[in-house]
């Protein structure tokens, strides 16, 4: 297996707990301020990964198009976060959960705009799926 195979999985496992233990965290507070601590913590883990992780000289090679890209990536990760943790805090974790992953028909199509990625056969099949999936998960 392939290591970005192996590292997508780990993603997908903690990101499955992560909905749990945030609906669990969110007891008695509002999302807000829960998202407001989630984050604080996120920025201490992250930031002592790189310190662990990223050569010191790796810095320099940061470009403005690494910014720009890197800094609308974190703008659309926190509107996204804000809103997930509004929809937990009201909703089911199972169902929150399937909706965001249809994030990955946004991806898809955004892919093949923006980066030129193909659509496969088997992607259009998983996507339709997915679709299907959370038609079937979201409806009442």
């Amino acid at each position: 297996m392939e290591r970005w195979v192996v590292f997508a999985l780990i993603s997908m496992v903690f990101a499955g707990f992560t909905s749990v233990v945030a609906k669990q965290g969110l007891a008695g507070i509002s999302a807000e301020l829960g998202l407001t601590v989630r984050t604080v913590f996120v920025f201490v883990v992250i930031l002592g990964f790189a310190v662990l992780a990223v050569p010191r000289a790796e810095l320099a090679t940061l470009s403005k198009s690494n910014f720009v890209w890197l800094g609308l990536s974190a703008i659309t990760t926190a509107v996204s976060w804000v809103f997930y943790y509004k929809a937990l805090k009201l909703g089911e974790v199972s169902t929150i959960a399937l909706i965001d992953k249809g994030s990955f028909l946004v991806a898809v199509v955004l892919a093949w705009i923006v980066l030129g990625e193909k659509i496969t056969g088997r992607v259009a099949i998983g996507s339709l799926l997915i679709l299907a999936g959370l038609f079937v998960v979201a409806r009442r």
